[in-house]
């Protein structure tokens, strides 16, 4: 497999982009600057809609967290790959953990070991996505 087309369809994606110490860094990268974004973006909207036991924020804090997610819209495509679906399916995972991280800082829900055992097998699952020989 030599050519550029026959690279393509082996890799499934661009053939030029290849994992290398530097491209996993900033995929780690946007992942966790993604899921942060969506993240507070979404606590902040829901926080000013529902509130949790200390009470309701301010109006204002939903447009903060409607901002925020506008800007989470964008993050993505700061990715080193170009395959959207692989890049969403692979984001679910650190989504996951990173909730389960900001819902036990934000809210004091620590998670439990449930949710221990199904953050490392999402990651796992991300290491199958991102990186399983195409």
């Amino acid at each position: 497999m030599s050519s550029e087309k026959e690279l393509l369809l082996f890799h499934g994606e661009n053939a030029s982009s290849s994992w290398t110490a530097l491209t996993i860094l900033q995929a780690v990268f946007v992942f966790c600057l993604a899921g942060v974004a969506e993240i507070l973006g979404g606590w902040f909207v829901w926080m000013a809609i529902r509130g949790n036991d200390s009470g309701k924020k301010p109006w204002w804090f939903a447009i903060v967290g409607s901002l925020t997610l506008i800007a989470y819209g964008f993050i993505p495509c700061l990715q080193p790959t170009d395959s959207f679906g692989r890049i969403y399916a692979a984001y679910g995972g650190f989504f996951i953990v990173l909730s389960f991280l900001f819902g036990w800082v934000l809210d004091g829900d620590r998670p439990d070991i449930g949710d221990v055992v199904g953050g490392i097998v999402a990651l796992a699952g991300v290491q199958m996505i991102m990186f399983w020989p195409r």
